[in-house]
């Protein structure tokens, strides 16, 4: 039973890359001002070493990277507007990678220029610095706190077994043409799957026969997050049911206990030994 997975890892790629920028921000930035401030000592007492070619080799070299970028991203810019990708974290994702090159390209052109370091330095930290706690701050807002996005994590797992232990379970009916007693029943050594459980509690999910005749069954989990479908991480490509046909299965939930009830279409998934 295929999932839909591509907007799942689009979504959570888009999140890792915000954790990732996040993360490197606290580290490097605060690298960055420091060892630029204690170069600027030195090129003050010493203005052979701020002459050096090494140093405006390296500033050019700093200088093509960032017109490179701003290149790039105007580049990205048309390209996509073109595509009609006109969404607001489009414009403000191209505007702050634009701001910040810009930026850099700038402070860099104006210091290879001077003789001595330029008092403009402290203005370009104290306006980067803003820019940083800014940009830190709005993703916090997107990837929530580490406790937030921890539980998210576990509802996710959860989600991920509950389509795992479905999908098995309409396996199991297409083999043996009932549904099982309980979801031992899905374990196989030969095959190697062994019912997931709880990750956060380390229970096992609930599984209740509804309807036997019908191959009505329900899953059940506790859910620590409201669910909303909102990139398509919760919707299967394949239904479960007649009546869900064309649209496929809904993950979505609630805080708390939440119940997932499926009936399996016999036409749709018909046993092993009658498909020709």
């Amino acid at each position: 039973m295929p999932i839909n997975l591509s907007y799942d890892y689009s979504y959570s790629h888009s999140l890792g890359l915000i954790r990732f920028s996040v993360s490197a921000l606290f580290i490097v930035f605060p690298i960055f001002i420091l060892v630029s401030w204690y170069l600027n000592k030195i090129y003050a007492r010493e203005t052979q070493v701020r002459e050096s070619k090494i140093r405006k080799w390296l500033i050019y070299l700093t200088l093509f990277i960032a017109a490179l970028v701003v290149v790039g991203d105007l580049v990205a810019v048309i390209n996509n507007l073109l595509g009609g990708e006109t969404t607001l974290r489009f414009i403000l994702k191209a505007l702050s990678v634009l701001l910040v090159a810009g930026l850099v390209f700038g402070y860099y052109l104006d210091d290879v220029r001077r003789e001595a370091p330029s008092k403009l330095g402290k203005y370009f930290v104290w306006l980067t610095g803003i820019l940083v706690l800014l940009g830190i701050v709005s993703a916090f807002f997107v990837i929530g706190s580490p406790n937030t996005a921890r539980l998210t994590q576990f509802d996710q797992q959860k989600i991920y077994d509950l389509q795992n232990i479905q999908s098995q379970i309409v396996n199991y009916w297409q083999r043996k043409e009932t549904l099982p007693n309980s979801l031992y029943d899905l374990n196989d050594p030969i095959s190697g799957f062994n019912v997931p459980i709880d990750s956060q509690t380390n229970q096992p999910y609930e599984y209740t026969v509804k309807d036997a005749a019908n191959l009505s069954f329900e899953l059940c989990a506790t859910f620590n997050k409201e669910g909303v479908d909102q990139y398509g991480q919760y919707t299967e490509v394949r239904p479960m049911s007649a009546p869900a046909k064309g649209r496929g299965d809904n993950w979505q939930h609630r805080v708390g206990r939440v119940c997932f009830e499926r009936t399996i279409d016999k036409q749709f998934y018909p046993p092993l030994n009658k498909i020709k």
